[in-house]
């Protein structure tokens, strides 16, 4: 139960945020905005959420992941209602900072709660049940959210995730468990200097900045690439989504298991390889011929090796107390290189006379060497983790004694 809710309150968290890319030509021309400064909102969601999770790292272990979860999914759902009543792009941008300041918290939470409760041996299977509802969202959200677009128009689809945001957070509060044996430790925790200065935490933060950078060089433009430069049919999006985020959906929930056994490192440098194989004749090279659907699924099964194996792996690195400080820095860390990654392609790109992207292979070519970065950091990750000091006693170690207990002897 409390995975699938988690998973509903990723799925809901990540559809609010990738809505907005492929809406992007949609109300770029109701609001009279710019194709080429689409990059910014994502950007400005992306800024806001690293702020808060900077913020997060010195507060959120102290309270119960309950109720932080609860406050910032609120938050969440009055920011995307509030995106929906937006003018202009200045009142849609601010609307995407006020969802950063409450969307990435929520992310830090959830995770640290899969944390608490599941295991490091069988994190990654759970890592990727939760993190599905990153592909379920581009398999049913997206496509029902570009046809809902056709029919009512860009603001619609705000209203409607903001209402699922609701009926989810509602849910979370009323079935979740209070989570505080995380609190126990709170006098242990060292300033966030100190725990800045650890080889592992430095090594995740920057295998974080080099995934997000490589993915959102591409992310907030890429419907209005494919639109604009490679001839795809509006009417299709909702389709192309579909079928890629299917995809993603298979690998999510498949991949997991192979990062339990095979670990993480190894997992991730497949996904980088396959990343780096899309992105060169796609988009450095420009390549026409490979299908734009075949470009698309690839691009999300990679995206989505990726993310699972190096949160599976980066989940092991702080201790119980630690958790949602870590998860904060990472959040804030992972919001900070996209919106470097986005404001990178705002910058090198430009709307070229016939309406299309200029600039395109610079971005992809810069994409592409923060991607093969990944493999080597998470190794030093993996190489720190196996050396450093026995970790705390972790809560879900209590939990199953607590239930042991409560079984005869004879049991």
């Amino acid at each position: 139960m409390l995975l699938s809710l988690i998973t509903a309150i990723q799925f809901i968290n990540v559809l609010e945020f990738m809505i907005v890319s492929p809406l992007g030509p949609d109300f770029a021309k109701d609001l009279d905005i710019s194709l080429s400064h689409l990059g910014l909102l994502g950007g400005s969601y992306t800024a806001s959420a690293a702020v808060a999770g900077a913020l997060g790292s010195k507060y959120l272990d102290r309270f119960d992941r309950k109720k932080a979860l609860g406050v910032a999914l609120a938050g969440l759902v009055v920011s995307t209602a509030l995106a929906g009543l937006a003018q202009n792009l200045w009142s849609l941008m601010a609307a995407r900072v006020l969802a950063g300041l409450f969307g990435g918290p929520a992310s830090s939470v959830a995770l640290a709660v899969i944390a608490d409760v599941v295991p490091s041996r069988r994190r990654g299977r759970a890592l990727g049940m939760v993190m599905s509802g990153f592909a379920a969202a581009s398999v049913l959200g997206v496509p029902l959210s570009l046809e809902l677009a056709r029919h009512a128009g860009w603001r619609a689809p705000f209203f409607a995730v903001a209402l699922l945001g609701m009926i989810v957070g509602i849910a979370a509060i009323t079935a979740l468990p209070e989570l505080r044996l995380h609190m126990r430790a709170t006098g242990q925790r060292a300033r966030i200097f100190d725990f800045l200065g650890e080889r592992a935490v430095l090594f995740s933060l920057s295998a974080t900045f080099s995934v997000m950078v490589s993915s959102f060089c591409i992310i907030p433009n890429l419907s209005a690439y494919l639109q604009h430069n490679c001839d795809f049919p509006r009417s299709q999006l909702s389709t192309l989504y579909l079928i890629g985020g299917s995809a993603s959906f298979v690998i999510t929930r498949v991949i997991g298991g192979y990062v339990d056994r095979l670990g993480a490192t190894r997992v991730a440098a497949l996904g980088s390889a396959l990343f780096v194989l899309v992105l060169i004749p796609v988009f450095v090279l420009e390549q026409r011929w490979i299908p734009n659907l075949l470009a698309f699924s690839l691009f999300m099964t990679a995206s989505a090796v990726r993310n699972v194996s190096i949160n599976a792996l980066t989940s092991r690195v702080p201790q119980p107390h630690e958790r949602a400080r870590f998860m904060s820095l990472q959040s804030a860390m992972q919001h900070l290189a996209a919106a470097c990654g986005a404001g990178l392609g705002a910058v090198l790109l430009s709307e070229l006379p016939n309406g299309q992207l200029g600039g395109m292979p610079l971005v992809a070519t810069v994409s592409v060497g923060f991607a093969s970065l990944l493999p080597f950091v998470l190794w030093q990750v993996e190489k720190v983790i196996r050396l450093r000091r026995p970790s705390l006693p972790e809560p879900w170690m209590e939990t199953l004694e607590a239930t042991r207990s409560s079984f005869p002897p004879t049991a």
